[in-house]
């Protein structure tokens, strides 16, 4: 979705470049996703910034991979649970000023469930398979656009409907995402209000746009917040 994006080829290896124009009312996403992307795990390297010509860009290390599967039988599950492990233990880095979780899904928020979403560890929050890469030396997160403080079980929890939407049933998903331990020792009263916090915003986004994967979404937290476990 960049004005500009492009691999280049260069004596110490291939750089990933995103461009914006610099007076773009979206070039603060770039300059946020950058400083993220500098300090976040698992993501690429930030290895370059510049601006000159009116334009914004910002040079990655180049990941050699492919996006991983998120199927029931999927071999990626398991190198999947230990990436979001690892950004799960991360605390959102202070020095950079981001709207919570909280606040960006605040009018999502079922009556009575507030304060379940605050947070103040890192998360990605848009870790969907075409923002995870598996390469040679495990799963890394790319896009960091949309990160910002949040619970730390935050993007497991998110891995739930997505899991669900490729064919596990709410209980495998929910299986699943357990194996990150920030998950499995999460409040399921804060887990519940989650569910249907999700579902409510994916059923907004639907509605303004049904586009097939946030229909498939949708109908996805639709059956997680029917998983009775999450009631306790």
């Amino acid at each position: 979705m960049s004005a500009f994006a492009s691999m280049l080829g260069t004596r110490s290896g291939a750089v990933f470049v995103k461009a914006t124009p610099a007076e773009s009312p979206t070039a603060w996403v770039y300059r946020h996703e950058a400083r993220v992307t500098a300090v976040a795990p698992q993501a690429p390297p930030l290895l370059w910034q510049a601006e000159g010509g009116g334009w914004l860009l910002y040079g990655y290390g180049a990941l050699a991979g492919r996006h991983p599967s998120f199927a029931p039988d999927s071999p990626d599950l398991r190198p999947i649970v230990h990436a979001l492990t690892v950004v799960s233990g991360h605390p959102w880095p202070i020095e950079i000023s981001k709207k919570p979780l909280s606040d960006r899904l605040a009018r999502f928020v079922p009556p009575g469930g507030e304060g379940a979403l605050d947070g103040s560890t890192l998360a990605h929050t848009d870790a969907g398979e075409f923002n995870l890469l598996v390469t040679a030396s495990g799963v890394r997160l790319i896009d960091w656009a949309l990160s910002c403080p949040a619970p730390e079980w935050t993007d497991a929890a998110l891995l739930v409907p997505r899991l669900i939407a490729a064919g596990h049933t709410s209980d495998q998903a929910d299986f699943v995402a357990r194996h990150v331990p920030a998950y499995r020792d999460a409040d399921p009263e804060r887990l519940a209000v989650f569910a249907r916090t999700i579902h409510a915003f994916w059923a907004s986004r639907t509605a303004e746009d049904p586009l097939p994967q946030r229909v498939r979404l949708t109908e996805a937290a639709e059956r997680w917040t029917r998983t009775a476990r999450l009631y306790g």
